[in-house]
């Protein structure tokens, strides 16, 4: 009889958002007359670009024709495409990334899921908590996190970091020691953010103990600070200690297109081993790669015309954020974020927990957020509001939750 990975087994419940969801689709069910707006799952909203459109029909044109047709990608990605990441997100900012080092895939969600095979099972993982779930359920797939207490809802081999008011929603040093960091900023779901003072701690840190910092850049895009950095390459030291995640999803729309990159640099090793060639091999083999037309698309990100119509964009979710933020500020609620991230954090109202509070704006006013619950115990108390619906839903949204 065969066996399965028992790993799986020790997931509790559903995914986060998919336990959202089919309440939802519950509640829609039994009202089907009443209008929900959705400021919960992190999905844009927005059009492709023209220039990203323009992009992909050319692409597609190209593929019609014999001596334009392209088939399976390189295993890093096209040059095309890591040449501009590399000049326009690293190089301009001083950092000295190469297009080698960078490797294309469809995402950087799948990416933080599978960067952990690289490493040893023993590893031990500190994560921000709240976090991203993605970080830790993966690493419970790969039998990494011990047992799970579903009263404090932790894991007992994970070090969590807990991000709350009192430090303004940013991680400290752990006591105990870890292997792989998970660090996300501006941070999903809290929407914090940390000045490259702060982040360079992290790095000496990680280089002093021997550690790996896994750095989820997806929404550095969203930074409007000129103290916070856009990659963790811009601090010293960085390059023996560090993988970047990059995502098209949120700078340019790709929600729906799917494009990402992660960075690991050659100087990164293990004694004599470069992770570098451990991700190469592991890319190559279990990768087929972005299709040629998405890469094109990704290309075209970094054209002028494809900067400009993306900056207009980036501005029209943060006026929700700002929108989200203001209106609830001023109706009495408890908020951050919204200013260097498209995520508003805000206190539960009346000691309510984060589901209870979901319930509540869902059957009372038709809003769809998500309980912080979701993203581990610091969460509790907590809801996430995202500024990537419409303008419009929005501000319905915001007089919705001000008058109840």
């Amino acid at each position: 009889m065969f066996k399965i990975n028992e790993n799986y087994l020790k997931l509790p419940g559903s995914y986060l958002f998919s336990t959202i969801a089919k309440k939802v689709a519950a509640y829609t069910e039994a009202n089907p007359d009443r209008s929900i707006i959705r400021l919960g799952i992190g999905d844009v909203t927005q059009p492709l670009a023209p220039a990203i459109i323009d992009a992909l029909h050319s692409a597609v044109d190209e593929m019609a024709h014999a001596e334009t047709f392209h088939g399976y990608a390189p295993d890093l990605g096209y040059e095309f495409l890591r040449s501009a990441m590399a000049k326009n997100d690293y190089q301009s900012r001083g950092c000295e990334i190469q297009a080698d080092e960078i490797f294309i895939s469809d995402g950087a969600k799948g990416d933080s899921g599978n960067i952990q095979e690289i490493f040893d099972q023993d590893n031990k993982i500190a994560v921000c908590d709240p976090v991203y779930p993605v970080y830790v359920d993966t690493n419970v797939m790969a039998g990494r996190t011990g047992t799970y207490d579903p009263k404090s809802e932790v894991w007992s081999d994970v070090i969590y970091m807990p991000c709350t008011a009192d430090n303004h929603f940013v991680p400290e040093l752990p006591k105990e020691v870890p292997d792989l960091i998970y660090l996300c900023f501006p941070n999903n779901p809290t929407g914090s953010a940390i000045t490259k003072d702060q982040l360079q701690v992290w790095v000496d840190y990680a280089n002093q103990k021997g550690s790996v910092i896994i750095y989820d850049a997806a929404y550095e895009a969203y930074i409007s600070e000129d103290d916070v950095p856009h990659t963790i390459f811009e601090c010293e030291g960085a390059r023996t200690c560090a993988i970047e995640l990059r995502s098209f999803s949120k700078n340019a729309g790709f929600t729906g297109v799917r494009l990402g990159a992660t960075v690991i640099p050659k100087e990164l090793r293990c004694g004599d081993v470069m992770l570098h060639s451990l991700w190469a091999r592991r890319h190559g083999t279990k990768y087929n790669g972005a299709p040629y037309i998405v890469q094109k698309a990704g290309e075209a990100v970094y054209s002028e015309a494809g900067k400009a119509q993306l900056k207009e964009q980036i501005a029209y979710y943060m006026r929700n954020a700002k929108t989200i933020y203001g209106g609830l500020r001023e109706a009495g609620y408890t908020v951050s974020g919204g200013v260097n991230s498209p995520y508003i954090w805000l206190k539960t109202p009346d000691n309510m927990t984060s589901w209870e509070f979901f319930d509540y704006l869902l059957t009372k006013v038709g809003v769809v957020g998500t309980p912080g619950s979701g993203f581990g115990p610091s969460g509790e108390g907590y809801f996430r509001l995202t500024a990537f619906g419409t303008y419009e839903n929005t501000l319905a949204a915001v007089e919705r939750i001000k008058h109840l």
